[in-house]
């Protein structure tokens, strides 16, 4: 029996640094085999309002604390996260199905927020200001904004919490974060090492809810006037209604929905690489992140090698079974809904002239698998070109010219992250200046880590996670002038 993760088991909520048992409660389940992971705290309107009382409160007290006291509690929390790595990516595989080396590896990298975001706490500058006028004096200043108040999705369920709360913490805020029902135990474990790290009471708070509370919880946190910052990652359609409820009352709204990520392959790629990557970046937690390759557009000249080299590293690479055993790379999706999306994309396909030359169909271990696909012959009118997928289908998409490319993957309201290999240097710096999204893999699949601005343009979101930059989603400017 691993005592450590049973510590960190948590199923109540955490309100004020205080473990609270509520009336209602929700199951969590194991999508390997439907199987009730726990039974979590079901907070509601009330607890919603609470919390953010709590976490007003706590704020007049945490704005004041000196950036190094800031910073040391988040390196101790840091240190901690990952002496439970282990324990830590056993709850994630549990609650969203993800392999356990990828878990594994998401703990290291949420860890690597807190670390970043840590040393970011001392390096919240103001600036002095020339003026014309040799009577006064102007400086500005960067102040904490107040409460933060977050949602965050399943497919991340540790990095989300760490790349937003960490940063309004850093800054000097409170937080009160909303995890997805799906997976909750993964942020409550992080709040168990939050509070032996020293975070003091009401700086965090965590609040569970079922499906049933998700709306009222998301009108109290987006309209409440006590609420100065909203941070949201999740589809677009419920970042627009969340935007519009924070409207009201003009709150600081970070948003970081819905991919449509271009991936595109020039004939002067090295090839190799291009399938590597495209492996890496389409499935990937069988394709259920917000930055996964969504359309693959190849060059004529090499469009037929490429299919034949992914559909071979497919079947060579990807091995199906239980998560939690370290030899597995594809393991079950989130959900009956998320599979039924899939199947319904790729019926969509085959009814408008797509080929599927590789899968297709629901896994032979039954539940919630379902095949990595490839399907050619895609064009843009296809519900898989136009639509995230978020599951394990490479829809590929011929094209001859780099105008032509462009042209189809710019063709979108959606623009967060888009990946292009090339070995014309020239193409390299046309390319990744003209693509309409936050970020640019340029002959790179994998591109999030700390240090680098996460987040995307058009209706793919506002505002940026991470690097230099993370804290000011989470401030104010106050301009001072001395006469």
């Amino acid at each position: 029996i691993n005592l450590r993760l049973i510590l960190l088991y948590q199923q109540r909520a955490y309100i004020n640094g205080e473990w609270r048992s509520v009336p209602g409660s929700f199951n969590v389940l194991n999508p390997l085999n439907g199987e009730v992971v726990g039974k979590a705290a079901d907070c509601d309107r009330s607890l919603a309002e609470e919390s953010v009382k709590h976490a007003h409160a706590a704020f007049q007290s945490w704005k004041n604390t000196g950036a190094k006291t800031r910073a040391d509690v988040l390196k101790k929390w840091y240190g901690l996260i990952l002496a439970n790595q282990e324990c830590l990516a056993e709850l994630v595989t549990k609650e969203n199905g993800k392999p356990i080396k990828e878990s594994m590896g998401e703990i290291a990298y949420a860890a690597s927020f807190v670390e970043w975001l840590a040393e970011e706490a001392k390096r919240t500058y103001g600036t002095t200001i020339p003026t014309s006028n040799a009577n006064k004096r102007l400086i500005s200043i960067k102040q904490p904004i107040g409460v933060a108040a977050m949602i965050t999705p399943w497919n991340f369920p540790a990095a989300m919490i760490t790349r937003k709360a960490c940063a309004a913490i850093a800054a000097g805020c409170t937080v009160v974060l909303k995890p997805a029902e799906d997976t909750p135990f993964s942020a409550l474990a992080l709040a168990k090492l939050g509070e032996e790290a020293g975070l003091p009471a009401g700086v965090l708070n965590i609040i569970p809810s079922s499906r049933e509370h998700a709306q009222e919880i998301g009108e109290v946190i987006c309209t409440h006037p006590d609420v100065a910052a909203v941070s949201f990652t999740g589809s677009t359609a419920t970042g627009k209604i969340l935007l519009g409820l924070a409207s009201s009352t003009v709150k600081k709204v970070s948003l970081e929905l819905g991919g449509l990520a271009p991936f595109i392959a020039f004939e002067s790629a090295d090839l190799k690489k291009v399938v590597a990557n495209a492996m890496a970046c389409k499935f990937r937690y069988m394709g259920q992140t917000c930055v996964c390759a969504n359309r693959i557009f190849v060059q004529e000249s090499i469009h037929d090698e490429f299919v034949e080299q992914l559909i071979a590293a497919i079947k060579n690479e990807l091995k199906f079974g239980d998560p939690l055993d370290s030899k597995v790379t594809f393991g079950p999706m989130i959900n009956e809904k998320a599979v039924q999306k899939v199947e319904s994309q790729v019926e969509d396909a085959i009814k408008n002239g797509g080929k599927v030359v590789c899968g297709g169909k629901r896994g032979k271990l039954g539940g919630t698998f379902f095949e990595p696909t490839v399907i050619t012959d895609v064009t843009p009118s296809m519900r898989c070109c136009n639509e995230e997928t978020f599951g394990p289908i490479a829809s590929i998409i011929k094209f001859s010219t780099e105008k032509e490319v462009l042209a189809m993957a710019n063709d979108t309201r959606s623009g967060l992250a888009g990946y292009f290999f090339s070995n014309d240097v020239a193409q390299c710096w046309r390319v990744a200046e003209q693509l309409e999204v936050g970020m640019v893999g340029i002959n790179e699949g994998l591109i999030s880590a700390p240090e680098a601005p996460f987040g995307g343009v058009k209706e793919s979101g506002l505002g940026r996670e991470g690097s230099q930059v993370a804290l000011d989603e989470f401030s104010e400017i106050k301009y001072m002038c001395w006469g």
